[in-house]
């Protein structure tokens, strides 16, 4: 298997493999590629515990690694999916919220493993893109909003 240059290295207590598949069974183009076990004990684990898993999240390279309770997640990293329509912005943060996870603000939420995803449509991004009013009448309907809603971000680009 060919390693990528770069890959997103992202800490977990000991549930890459559990968050790994579950990613995959929530956003297209998402695979498992490998499961690693360690080669003997160490800090936070035992010889043969799953240490890595090489996955891909929406095509881009991830490795889980299973490093113990040392480190925790926070807002200054997330992944950010771009949506095409509400029924796909639904279905993503239903997914995420629905497993454990918890609602934030402005189309953010966090899964139950700590990681932080924004369900970001498209038209959102294309209105902050356009700039001027556009995009001032976009970003202050987003500020009202924990879940994005697809028809009250077009209205608001309308005006």
């Amino acid at each position: 298997m060919e390693l990528p240059k770069n890959t997103i290295c992202i800490w977990y207590d000991r549930d890459a493999e559990e968050a790994a598949r579950f990613y995959t069974t929530v956003f297209p183009d998402s695979a498992v590629k490998a499961v690693h076990r360690a080669p003997s004990d160490y800090p936070s684990g035992k010889a043969g515990d799953v240490l890595t898993v090489d996955f891909t999240v929406a095509g881009i390279p991830c490795m889980g690694l299973n490093g113990g309770p040392a480190f925790k997640h926070s807002e200054a990293f997330s992944f950010q999916i771009s949506t095409e329509d509400q029924e796909e912005t639904d279905r993503y943060w239903n997914a995420i919220v629905g497993n454990g996870g918890s609602e934030s603000a402005c189309g953010w939420c966090k899964d139950k493993w700590g990681i932080n995803w924004q369900i970001t449509p498209r038209t959102l991004t294309e209105a902050m893109a356009a700039g001027g009013a556009e995009a001032k009448r976009a970003f202050e309907a987003m500020m009202e909003m924990g879940k994005i809603d697809v028809a009250k971000i077009d209205a608001a680009r309308r005006g």
